[in-house]
């Protein structure tokens, strides 16, 4: 099981010191990107043991279907429990939101047996407080304690138990759970933590992610521009073992190529002009931790042999150095070239792609993810910047919707994430309709992209050129997209060799890999 806090032995800490240490670690708990169910399950282990209770469950309110559901917990005999509104006492808690305290269930008119039924367990007393947006005063959901060791909960226990949910109702807001301040519950809207989508398409994803979490393989994550490769290096780095030590990032396509070994393996003194102290490189600084590669393809080849040996042995010398070295690090990678189709080209060595590649983590496109993972997504970043910018809750219009399943979205999730951001400061009566969206339809970008079948089963839009193989670019583009789109094709046209792209341009290659990442 992960343990998302230090670890301490709470055998000999009194009643009153575990429920101290409980508030002070929940808003890392929560916080902190992790998968949600092991991060619930770990809460609920704290809360029953705070209050010396034989169980404890959060359950959270639905808001598609307006059930609670109970988010694991120490619940062993099932997955998940679904109850609606108003049944059963955390039900009618959450339907309340009043607090409870009841000393023998069996007397209790509002106890329904039903879930010990399920689960064989016998319930004798329990506890159980709404969870309470305390900004809009809206139900989130109810946290719930089951038999108290030793007697009855007190009024003292009643009084840390809602102070915890008050604790979670502000820590909510700073996870993928977030949700408008005016409609009650919450959205469940993935298996990790800051990362949303329940296509099918994403829950191989995260079935990947979890099996390759829990090994030291060297794992390649591959996808299209915005894919979201970051944020799955993060997952796989958290619910590891190594979650307690670094993730140093190093973005390959930002370094100078004759920067780049001494960026990963550091340099000493002297060892070329202005190298007047001894550096650590990337490798070192990522020790006991997670060293993510990001688009490893650019790569200089007269690099890939060094990077080959580290990956091998986990040895190097830094440059200008004599003395061999080595980093216990792990190694995750990732691309957005066919580095397959390198190899063949002689530019990207074929010993180290069957390296990198020991798990590979295929990332979906966006288009290809459907229309629900769309919307879902949508709606998360209207939460996220309508917080940020204070502007009260911002609501997607059906146009809006009708507008956002339509496109093609070639930026992926960085480009909707802009598109949302943009359209949340634009917006003035607290509904985003389509034209703040600024989105050119799909059949109009047509002339850059052959998109992917749908998950959802439409079709995707096929590619086109203007006369004499010219570059069709429609109206109504703003420089932005228009030059993401432009530096798009130069890269195809010059079969995904970026240099090659960015020489033709008259532009460097990181000015170029800027505009491809739509950062300009």
């Amino acid at each position: 099981m992960l343990s998302l806090v230090p670890i301490r032995d709470r055998r000999h800490m009194s009643e009153g010191e575990l429920k101290h240490e409980l508030l002070s670690d929940l808003g890392a708990m929560i916080a902190r990107e992790v998968e949600l169910d092991q991060l619930l399950t770990t809460f609920g282990l704290r809360v029953a043991q705070a209050l010396q209770a034989d169980r404890a469950t959060l359950w959270l309110i639905d808001a598609r279907t307006k059930e609670i559901r109970s988010q694991v917990a120490n619940l062993p005999e099932l997955r998940e429990l679904r109850l609606p509104v108003g049944n059963g006492v955390a039900g009618y808690v959450a339907h309340t939101g009043e607090v409870v305290n009841i000393r023998d269930v069996a007397s209790d008119r509002r106890w329904t047996p039903e879930v010990d039924q399920r689960t064989g367990y016998r319930t004798r007393s329990l506890l159980c407080v709404p969870i309470i947006d305390a900004r809009s005063s809206t139900l989130r959901g109810v946290v719930q304690v089951l038999n108290k060791k030793g007697g009855s909960f007190t009024s003292s226990d009643a009084s840390f138990l809602q102070a915890l949910a008050r604790q979670i109702a502000r820590a909510l807001d700073y996870t993928s759970l977030r949700t408008d301040d005016t409609e009650s519950g919450v959205p469940m809207r993935g298996r990790f933590n800051h990362i949303v989508g329940e296509s099918p398409a994403m829950h191989a994803v995260y079935d990947k992610i979890i099996r390759a979490a829990g090994t030291e393989a060297t794992v390649l994550l591959h996808g299209q521009t915005g894919t979201g490769k970051g944020l799955m290096a993060r997952a796989i780095h958290v619910n590891s073992k190594r979650r307690s030590g670094p993730l140093v990032h190093v973005d390959c396509t930002n370094l100078p190529a004759n920067l780049v070994e001494s960026e990963l393996f550091g340099h000493e003194r002297g060892a070329y002009t202005g190298a007047d102290a001894r550096v650590q490189g990337k490798v070192e600084i990522a020790a006991g931790g997670t060293l993510f590669l990001d688009e490893v393809g650019e790569v200089p080849i007269e690099l890939q042999g060094k990077l080959l040996r580290f990956l091998q042995d986990r040895r190097f010398e830094r440059v200008g150095g004599r003395q061999t070295l080595e980093a216990d690090v792990r190694i995750v990678v990732a691309t957005n070239r066919d580095l397959a189709d390198m190899v063949k080209q002689g530019r990207f060595r074929s010993d180290l792609y069957y390296r990198v590649r020991v798990i590979e983590i295929e990332l979906p496109t966006l288009y290809s993810r459907g229309s629900s993972d769309i919307i879902s997504l949508a709606e998360h970043f209207a939460s996220v910047y309508s917080r940020r910018y204070e502007k009260r809750a911002v609501k997607l219009s059906s146009e809006a919707r009708t507008a956002l399943t339509r496109h093609s979205w070639p930026g992926n999730v960085r480009e909707l994430e802009h598109a949302i951001e943009r359209a949340v400061v634009l917006c003035e009566d607290g509904v985003i309709g389509a034209d703040v969206l600024g989105l050119v339809p799909a059949e109009r970008v047509s002339g850059i992209f052959e998109l992917p079948a749908r998950a959802d089963g439409g079709q995707g839009a096929t590619g086109r050129r203007g006369e004499n193989e010219g570059l069709f670019m429609p109206h109504g583009l703003s420089l932005e997209v228009a030059s993401r789109l432009y530096a798009t094709a130069a890269v195809e046209r010059a079969g995904g060799n970026r240099s090659a792209a960015a020489r033709q341009l008259g532009i460097g290659r990181n000015r170029l890999a800027r505009l491809l990442r739509n950062d300009e």
